[in-house]
């Protein structure tokens, strides 16, 4: 029984710093994304919220905007079905949320004989774990728009559907190349797989590596996903078009926090399948092992810090980029946008499955 417990007591605890890590950067993510906005735009940028005078370079304003939406009225149209208005924002969350807890953050800890993984749930599918809570979490924004009876929200909540459904499969297929490379569908097995070499241990076997195509393809696909800038035609501020147009106060907050959630778990799962993980070069659990000789040792609490780090690296830079990303290019029009799905990126991530297969076939032959 204490064993038990002590089992469940280490397993909310992974839980917790991942969830609490993931909360705190979507937070500072809303700071980051303005400053960079501004660097990019010539203006000072966010800077007026302040306390005794001291404004912190703009650091207390996501703590600002968390008070003005948890105070702001919560105003629900007339004629509004009030439980699904009420569900929708809290299902875009919580699937939203619930998708980070099959991304290994960093590799086992062994204290004893205990074997700890850095994974709040270690699932033998957890890609297709994190892909079926990517469809669900949808299913917050259809029901937003139907559930406020307003013909614009509905507007917005179609296009999402559409959205989805047209960059989803050319996601899944895509990603159907690493898994007949890695052979599992296990998110940290993958990460594993990356920590081998090609051209005599010169070059690590990451996916970026051995998949490029896919990565195109999936970094496109997964932004599409987020349904930000130049994907964004779900919102579509500037059309008056949006699945949120009707929330108010912490409603509308939550689903801002799923923006940026999304964001974050596809720069997770960008840096897991395509970029090592929390693998670091030339680095095993003794230590580095470089391919000219060379060997510096390493502690096992050093190892596990380091892969902590270097995951938290990765997903930084990739969410720098898609910030970059979002202020620089334009929205694509409607038809633009559906013609890249079906007409670009699916016939491109067939062709890349394919050829993985036969590659695949022709070494396994010889």
């Amino acid at each position: 029984m204490t064993e038990l417990m002590t089992d469940v007591a280490i397993k909310f605890a992974v839980a917790f710093v991942m969830f609490f890590g993931v909360m705190n950067l979507a937070g500072l993510h809303t700071w980051i994304e303005r400053k960079q906005s501004a660097i990019i735009q010539d203006r000072i940028g966010a800077n007026r919220a302040s306390i005794y005078g001291f404004t912190l370079m703009g650091l207390l304003h996501p703590l600002a905007d968390a008070v003005k939406m948890f105070t702001k009225e919560d105003i629900i149209p007339a004629g509004a079905d009030k439980v699904l208005h009420t569900l929708a924002p809290a299902f875009s969350v919580f699937f939203a949320m619930v998708a980070f807890a099959a991304i290994p953050f960093g590799d086992r800890l062994v204290i004893g004989d205990r074997i700890i993984e850095l994974q709040a749930a270690k699932i033998d599918i957890g890609l297709l774990f994190i892909f079926a809570m990517l469809s669900l979490g949808v299913y917050g924004v259809i029901l937003a728009g139907f559930a406020s009876k307003n013909n614009y929200a509905l507007l917005g909540g179609l296009r999402a559907s559409a959205q989805m459904i047209s960059y989803e499969i050319a996601l899944g297929i895509a990603i159907i190349g690493l898994v007949m490379v890695y052979g599992t569908l296990d998110l940290q097995d993958m990460v594993r797989g990356q920590g081998t070499y090609l051209l005599g241990g010169w070059i690590p076997r990451w996916g970026i590596v051995v998949q490029p195509i896919a990565f195109f393809v999936f970094t496109t696909a997964a932004l599409a996903e987020t349904k930000r800038i130049p994907f964004d035609l779900p919102e579509g501020e500037s059309e008056i078009i949006g699945y949120f147009v009707e929330y108010s106060g912490m409603k509308f907050g939550m689903f801002f926090l799923t923006d940026f959630l999304e964001t974050i778990l596809v720069a997770c799962l960008a840096t897991t399948l395509f970029f090592g993980g929390w693998q670091i070069p030339y680095l095993l659990r003794d230590g580095f092992h470089f391919p000219w000789g060379g060997m510096i040792a390493v502690s096992q609490w050093t190892y596990v810090l380091l892969g902590i780090g270097s995951f938290s690296i990765k997903v930084l830079l990739f969410c720098f980029l898609f910030m970059q990303i979002r202020w620089t290019l334009p929205r694509f029009r409607y038809d633009q946008l559906m013609d890249l799905g079906w007409l670009g990126l699916f016939p491109i991530s067939v062709a890349n499955m394919l050829v993985t297969a036969v590659v695949l076939w022709l070494v396994g032959r010889t």
